[in-house]
């Protein structure tokens, strides 16, 4: 536990102190050179350059669709994705930030009320708590309140990454989805490497290592998450180089939903779905993941996760899916990206692709 007290610590004084914008990051792991969709970067002109300045993040954790809903930010920093995230989800929806820097969210809160005009909205739909993201509950944040949870580069800060995900899988809907950015690694990180507070503060040497990352999820209960986006990270800090340089380090980003039922495989049972282009910005495609796209109106062959995935959540009005679980045909033919590049088995006519 006191280690857990010190690395939090480090946190917040590198992040609070150490830190005084996104140019004084030694490296790019916590900065987002992600192309942002058209209508995100409109939003973003209206959001105060002071909380931009300042905020750190290695992708663009925001999903499609959340519009009414409640969302959750984990370390929101000084509320970027939070102001984001509130005009999506517009008047009817919530954002909730959390964060335990103080001076990162005295910027998220003192823009408060002029964002909730520059949006046009009678009222705030945000509020940001001080807090650790391990403890939710103190925060008032109760068991299945929440229909989406997001993050940008911050639960690889954390000492205790499975309590961060329990508790996040504790607030959640049923149906409800995780959607985050992170730092991920290809190997475990040398637990040496874990005290070096510039490598945690740089959001290196916390990263998961991908395949722990896998075995985390499914004690929780969630055997299948996937991969929207996955990019390699350079480190072009000659110190840190000499550190940690022999670790393959990845910015991904990956959803999860909570869903009963999932199994660890794709399986076959004949199901099909159809995408309706109802999805904003999204009128001809939409891509559940890196090896999942769905044609507007075309039928696809689904596993059973992938039927689940876009007919028990809030996607389920975008989407006409045929079948159930009744027959059972085997395994599903559904490859990653990754593994087709290389001449894996390709997928038969469905939405792998």
């Amino acid at each position: 536990m006191e280690t857990s007290i010190t690395t939090l610590e480090n946190v917040k004084e590198y992040y609070g102190k150490i830190l005084s914008g996104s140019k004084d990051l030694k490296t790019s792991a916590c900065c987002s050179i992600e192309s942002l969709p058209p209508n995100h970067r409109e939003i973003l002109s209206l959001v105060d350059n002071e909380i931009l300045d300042k905020f750190y993040g290695c992708g663009s954790p925001i999903p499609p669709a959340i519009e009414g809903c409640t969302v959750l930010d984990l370390g929101c920093g000084t509320g970027r994705d939070v102001y984001l995230a509130s005009r999506l989800v517009g008047p009817d929806g919530f954002v909730i930030g959390v964060d335990m820097t103080d001076e990162q969210l005295a910027v998220a809160r003192r823009h408060r009320d002029p964002q909730t005009k520059r949006f046009g909205f009678a009222r705030p739909n945000v509020d940001f708590r001080q807090g650790y993201i391990e403890d939710l509950a103190s925060l008032d944040i109760k068991d299945n309140s929440v229909d989406v949870v997001i993050s940008n580069c911050v639960i690889n800060l954390s000492p205790d990454k499975e309590r961060v995900f329990a508790e996040i899988f504790r607030v959640l809907k049923p149906g409800g989805e995780l959607y985050f950015s992170d730092v991920f690694s290809g190997r475990r990180v040398p637990e040496e490497l874990r005290s070096d507070p510039v490598l945690y503060g740089e959001c290196l040497s916390g990263a998961l290592y991908i395949e722990d990352f896998r075995r985390l999820l499914a004690r929780l209960g969630c055997p299948d998450y996937r991969v929207v986006s996955k990019r390699p990270i350079t480190i072009d800090n000659p110190e840190v180089e000499a550190k940690a340089g022999m670790i393959d380090f990845y910015s991904m980003t990956v959803r999860a939903f909570k869903l009963a039922g999932l199994e660890d495989i794709c399986e076959d049972y004949g199901q099909t779905a159809v995408y309706l282009g109802t999805i904003a910005g999204m009128p001809h495609r939409f891509p559940l993941d890196d090896h999942h796209l769905f044609i507007a109106g075309k039928p696809m062959l689904v596993c059973g996760n992938t039927a689940a995935m876009v007919n028990e959540t809030r996607f389920a009005r975008h989407f006409r899916v045929t079948g159930d679980r009744t027959h059972h045909f085997g395994p599903f033919a559904c490859a990653p990206a990754a593994v087709k590049e290389t001449g894996g088995d390709p997928c038969s006519g469905g939405a792998c692709c």
